[in-house]
């Protein structure tokens, strides 16, 4: 795998989506369907699904791929691949409440090692860079011509004063129990895979995760993490969540810094 080339068309592919998925965002109104498992689908997952795995195909022909919006037909035998959710937060873009992605990612041997995540309404982008290395871009966004980007990396948690992130749509009981093990300075709420990125970026120590969630949804922002010097460990364990599991669903988990004492689930 070519990272240059990866990291060049993963970061074109997930603006060419922001804009259409913008496009749909801000029209009078749009159609929202549920899918089998009952999950909410629009036509900006479509669009945003359809031009991403377009785009990925042709560059790389030979790698598996794998898209939330195509799951169905989907059966992994790689243990590298690349994997799409192209937008991550429907909820959150139904009752436009901006905090959704997309996301793109690299999958090598079980582990996310390159990976975009771009929140279109919220006009942030984070990615991993050909070595690895996560960063932030501003600026206009150009397709062609990345912006200035600063380098990303996780807080030195304060261990007696925590900052906590959490799911704004799939918060409960559960999650505040466990967020209530620690001692928190403050808690925020975010949608979508910006969790792993306000890790990622030092804005909040840790993001714990208990309910459901597919590869898709965290391979993205895992990757970013990952590259920012972050993990994240599966709660019932504290090992490294992995990828490519039978049926592509992820066991709760924590996306955090280092240095926080975790106690299972």
């Amino acid at each position: 795998m070519d990272h240059d080339q990866l990291t060049t068309t993963m970061r074109r592919l997930a603006l060419e989506a922001g804009d259409r998925i913008m496009e749909i965002y801000e029209a009078d109104d749009f159609e929202v369907r549920s899918k089998t498992d009952e999950s909410p689908v629009t036509a900006a997952d479509e669009a945003a699904d359809a031009l991403i795995s377009a785009g990925l195909r042709a560059a790389f022909p030979d790698v598996t791929l794998i898209t939330e919006e195509q799951a169905d037909t989907h059966a992994l035998e790689a243990r590298d691949f690349l994997i799409v959710d192209p937008l991550d937060g429907t909820k959150e873009f139904i009752h436009r409440r901006g905090d959704f992605t997309v996301n793109i990612a690299l999958v090598e041997n079980g582990v996310p090692t390159r990976g975009v995540v771009y929140a279109p309404a919220k006009n942030r982008l984070f990615y991993t860079d050909a070595s690895g290395q996560s960063v932030e871009e501003t600026g206009d966004f150009d397709k062609e011509t990345p912006g200035p980007t600063t380098p990303i990396r996780v807080s030195e948690p304060d261990t007696a004063a925590l900052m906590v992130v959490a799911s704004k749509s799939h918060r409960d009981q559960a999650t505040d129990d466990y967020i209530n093990r620690y001692p928190v300075k403050d808690s925020r709420s975010a949608g979508s895979s910006l969790k792993f990125c306000l890790v990622a970026t030092g804005e909040a120590d840790f993001y714990p995760r208990l309910g459901r969630t597919m590869e898709w949804d965290t391979a993205a922002g895992h990757a970013v993490l990952n590259g920012a010097g972050g993990q994240v460990l599966r709660l019932d364990d504290l090992q490294t969540l992995t990828y490519g599991k039978p049926g592509f669903a992820n066991p709760f988990f924590v996306a955090t810094a280092p240095g926080i004492d975790l106690t299972p689930v």
